[in-house]
């Protein structure tokens, strides 16, 4: 089942472009900076200004409510923003089980945002929007400040998550071997086209 359908999207120096990606399949996305990636993934988000259609579950984008949305496709920016002074002011109920799994403390809820590493704030980022249990997941290099150890937490959990909600993922990252590892299908970015990746 197609779960997002992209039709003749265009954005600045994007597009057109077309894509389906059906629940439960996980689209990897490479190509170099500045070539439309993250682009990409607001327009999908409808957090820049765009042409065309994107669609969930076959319903158009303009017919959910912008907070829907949002909630239902969830981008994690490579810049993630704290507004609160706490961590944990900005997650509510806490899964325990995944803070261990991503190998994060439950005292660093209660610690000022400014005093967390940026690969802890990654990683909290990517919690905050597990929690809204959204079906669509556009990741925009999601384990860019992270050891090898910590993007190993990150990937073996969104693979969970994938694969438990059937949910949709758009993952973008210049790491061509996490690419390989996450995602069956390998699309490459480049002057704001997409192409098959080779190999």
């Amino acid at each position: 089942m197609s779960r997002i359908e992209i039709h003749d999207l265009r954005a600045r120096d994007l597009g057109p472009l077309s894509l389906t990606v059906t629940d439960g399949e996980c689209v990897g996305i490479s190509g170099p900076s500045g070539s439309g990636k993250t682009r990409l993934l607001r327009a999908v988000a409808d957090l820049d200004v765009h042409e065309g259609q994107v669609a969930l579950d076959g319903v158009p984008r303009e017919h959910f409510r912008p907070s829907d949305w949002r909630r239902r496709v969830g981008l994690l920016p490579a810049d993630n923003h704290w507004w609160l002074e706490r961590i944990g002011d900005h997650l509510g109920d806490i899964d325990e089980e995944a803070l261990e799994r991503l190998g994060l403390e439950p005292d660093l809820l209660t610690q000022p945002v400014t005093r967390l590493s940026s690969g802890e704030r990654q990683r909290f980022a990517l919690l905050r929007l597990l929690a809204n249990r959204p079906v669509v997941l556009l990741l925009d290099e999601p384990t860019a400040n992270l050891d090898a150890q910590s993007a190993a937490r990150v990937e073996a959990l969104l693979e969970c998550y994938r694969r438990s909600a059937r949910a949709s993922v758009l993952w973008v990252s210049h790491d061509l071997e996490q690419i390989r590892r996450v995602a069956r299908h390998r699309l490459r970015m480049q002057h704001g086209q997409l192409h098959e990746a080779p190999g």
